[in-house]
């Protein structure tokens, strides 16, 4: 992978760009002179991703919404979101800490997706730029009180997002609680390195991991741990997402197995291509999954740029825990004790491959 450089000259533009639940909402630009990338502090949602493709046309890779205020009303597909206290779901919206069960908010059946019906991508984050010799950024805080969506403990998150001169979108969530209680946060990006011209069905993917945990009803993982070798499953080396999608029959909603730990390595998990752009992302991060999703429910959605979105014009690589990992004893943990710190890391790493 290489990059379409010029010189870099990193900038951050802030826009105040309306109000939600009384606190001021800002859109922030960040600019390294070869990419952009829009995020705002409602919901620590990446609202755009702006890159070039080979021949250095620069156009957004992520599904999107209009403007940041649509984002208050509209994001029932989580695009772009900082998603918590627990990404993905949390089997019949309960769990047990220290023999204390919690039950938590069903926004999905009888099961609890994403934090709960307001989860941490519905929020206004407090925000700071932050500007370092060869990064940009902003600096976001939560603070989500005890008993928040049912989950116990205040719990103060602190998200970081930059963008280095190396094209590089670099993550950091950093959480601290005063109760016992269980993290697991992401960033829930729609990617599209077509520019958003159609499906994704021509897009190349690589997952670095040899395992899925399969799920049952409600997408709840079983408690296996099944090797994807020689199945439909298997993206250990590049793979067509059209001919997967194919041997499916269905969309992907699956999360891979990076890790079997909670070690803080930062892996490449995910290499993504398009050959028609040039575009290439790779993903790394530091937690033990990774949710493959290909926007299966996303039908006749309303769009930026007058675009209609339908399933699979987007893939999703959620770096998080493993789903219900609180009612998985197998599961690497996902429990926070207070004077613990809960740390994820996540990289997007951007350039283009000329053949």
């Amino acid at each position: 992978m290489t990059l379409i450089e010029k010189e870099a000259t990193l900038e951050i533009r802030v826009e105040k760009v309306g109000a939600w639940d009384d606190k001021d909402v800002y859109k922030y630009t960040l600019d390294n002179g070869n990419m952009q990338v829009e995020l705002t502090n409602y919901g620590g949602i990446i609202s755009r991703i702006i890159t070039p493709d080979k021949d250095g046309k620069l156009e957004n890779v992520v599904l999107a919404l209009e403007t940041v205020p649509d984002y208050f009303t509209k994001n029932g597909p989580y695009l772009g979101a900082a998603v918590g206290r627990y990404a993905n779901r949390i089997g019949k919206a309960s769990f047990t800490l220290d023999g204390e069960t919690f039950s938590i908010t069903k926004n999905n059946g009888e099961n609890t997706l994403h934090g709960g019906a307001k989860g941490f991508g519905v929020k206004v984050w407090n925000a700071e730029t932050v500007s370092e010799k060869d990064a940009i950024g902003v600096k976001m805080i939560y603070e989500s009180v005890d008993g928040e969506e049912g989950f116990p403990g205040n719990l103060t998150t602190t998200l970081w997002m930059a963008l280095t001169t190396n094209n590089e979108l670099k993550l950091r969530f950093e959480s601290t609680t005063d109760k016992k209680t269980v993290v697991n946060l992401t960033n829930h990006s729609y990617f599209n390195l077509s520019g958003i011209t159609g499906d994704v069905r021509d897009h190349e993917l690589q997952i670095f991991a040899d395992a899925i945990t399969p799920a049952g009803a409600g997408q709840i993982p079983t408690g296996e741990i099944k090797a994807v070798a020689g199945t439909r499953f298997d993206f250990q080396t590049p793979k067509n997402l059209g001919a997967q999608l194919d041997a499916l029959g269905e969309g992907f909603d699956h999360n891979y197995v990076t890790k079997r730990d909670n070690s803080d390595e930062l892996k490449k998990i995910a290499i993504v291509k398009h050959s028609g752009s040039g575009r290439v992302m790779e993903v790394y991060s530091t937690a033990p999954g990774v949710q493959l999703y290909t926007a299966n429910h996303v039908r006749n959605f309303a769009g930026a740029d007058g675009k209609t979105y339908q399933p699979h014009w987007a893939l999703c690589l959620e770096p998080e825990a493993w789903p219900d990992s609180p009612n998985k004893p197998n599961f690497p943990s996902t429990s926070l004790a207070p004077g613990e710190k809960y740390v994820h890391k996540i990289v997007y790493m951007f350039g283009v491959e000329v053949k």
